[in-house]
């Protein structure tokens, strides 16, 4: 029994050893080891990320500036401008991450502050500061059609700058128009005028009556090229109205008003004489711009200078919808006007209260069309598929 016993000690004895070795080859403090014991992790620090960085300068206003922690939290978050206006912005969801909203100003030096904690409890500032880019020259774009104003099937939407534009496609992808129903239509750059750029935006045909329009130009901020950059944003919110178009056929000595397609008015007019091509009332499709009760009227070659009542006009060549007494006697029967169209003092009045700016006054009959030369509007004067190739896009 004895012997027995002392083999098993002798087992268990051999087994600790085992077990003792392993240990100190593990790193233990057994005495055949020779490992020691690595250092402990220790918890991170907050590490801040700005856009833009700090230091940055050149930035643009429109770009969000944004802060961000890669381990822990933000605590707060502020972003100030020169003027100690505070910038608004949102802090994410997961309070790891700040956005300003809204833009911010030219040339100007914004200055960050708050603070972040990190996984180790520790707090680490946010600051900094960045300065955005301080253009050569801001460009001003004014749109012809005011909020809530109605306007007819023909308007055309224009923004007109004060200066050259270089870098149309820049410009026209800032521009949007939304419609409550579905119109197609582009965007095209007319020559300069007045000592700046202009775009206009046409529909493929007439506008649909009673359409809902909205324009965004989000302007502000965009690169005009050679240093030039967008003042301000502009919109606008504006109603088409009903469908008039005056169809006027020289031939006819007649002045035709139809309505939402049903015909409310035939005038005896008189149209520009024939015989000279500068008094030949264009063909073409006129667009009404303005209105006066009274309108001088002159023309040093012509030897006239009258004030005539109740004036549209159709073209910024001259042309009106107009009242002439003196032409009384060929309303009706021949054409004999310098271009405009005559129409009795009674009959111009009753147009005149019926028309409004965008509606289209189509002339036929003569051979003289309406050109680019005509003035501001001769956007109709283009097939669309010509129109189109006028975008910068």
């Amino acid at each position: 029994m004895r012997r027995v016993l002392l083999v098993v000690a002798v087992v268990l004895v051999g087994v600790l050893g085992l077990t003792v070795a392993a240990m100190a080859g593990a790193g233990g403090h057994g005495t055949s080891g020779s490992g020691a014991v690595g250092p402990a992790l220790l918890p991170a620090a907050a590490s801040i990320v700005h856009e833009p960085a700090p230091g940055a300068t050149g930035v643009s206003p429109i770009a969000p500036a944004t802060v961000s922690v890669v381990d822990g939290t933000l605590d707060s978050v502020t972003l100030t401008g020169p003027d100690g206006a505070v910038v608004e912005g949102a802090l994410g969801a997961d309070g790891r991450s700040w956005s300003s909203a809204g833009d911010l100003a030219y040339d100007s030096t914004y200055t960050w502050s708050g603070s972040a904690t990190g996984p180790d409890g520790a707090s680490v500032p946010v600051d900094g500061s960045f300065t955005t880019l301080a253009p050569a020259d801001v460009v001003r774009g004014v749109l012809n059609i005011g909020d809530d104003r109605t306007v007819g099937i023909a308007a055309p939407i224009e923004i007109q700058f004060d200066a050259h534009v270089e870098d149309r496609a820049a410009v026209e992808r800032a521009l949007s128009v939304e419609t409550s129903v579905p119109v197609e239509g582009s965007w095209g750059w007319l020559p300069d005028e007045n000592g700046g750029s202009r775009v206009h935006w046409r529909p493929a045909e007439y506008w649909p009556a009673y359409t809902e329009v909205t324009v965004t130009a989000d302007l502000f901020g965009v690169p005009y090229g050679g240093g030039a950059y967008g003042r301000a944003d502009v919109t606008s919110t504006f109603t088409i109205g009903r469908a008039q178009v005056v169809r006027a056929d020289v031939n006819s000595h007649r002045m035709l008003v139809f309505r939402d397609g049903e015909q409310v008015a035939d005038y005896p007019a008189s149209y520009g004489l024939s015989g000279d091509p500068d008094r030949t009332t264009r063909s073409g499709v006129h667009v009404v711009s303005e209105r006066f009760t009274d309108k001088r009227m002159v023309s040093e070659r012509y030897g006239y200078d009258l004030v005539e009542k109740w004036a549209v006009r159709i073209s910024n060549n001259g042309e009106f919808i107009h009242a002439n007494p003196a032409s009384a006697s060929a309303q009706g029967s021949s054409n004999v006007t310098h271009g405009c169209v005559n129409l009795s003092t009674a009959d111009a009045q009753a147009y005149y209260d019926t028309a409004i700016y965008g509606d289209p006054v189509e002339v036929t009959g003569t051979d003289v069309p309406l050109a680019s030369r005509d003035g501001d509007i001769w956007d109709w004067t283009l097939p669309y598929d010509q129109w189109q190739q006028l975008s910068a896009l």
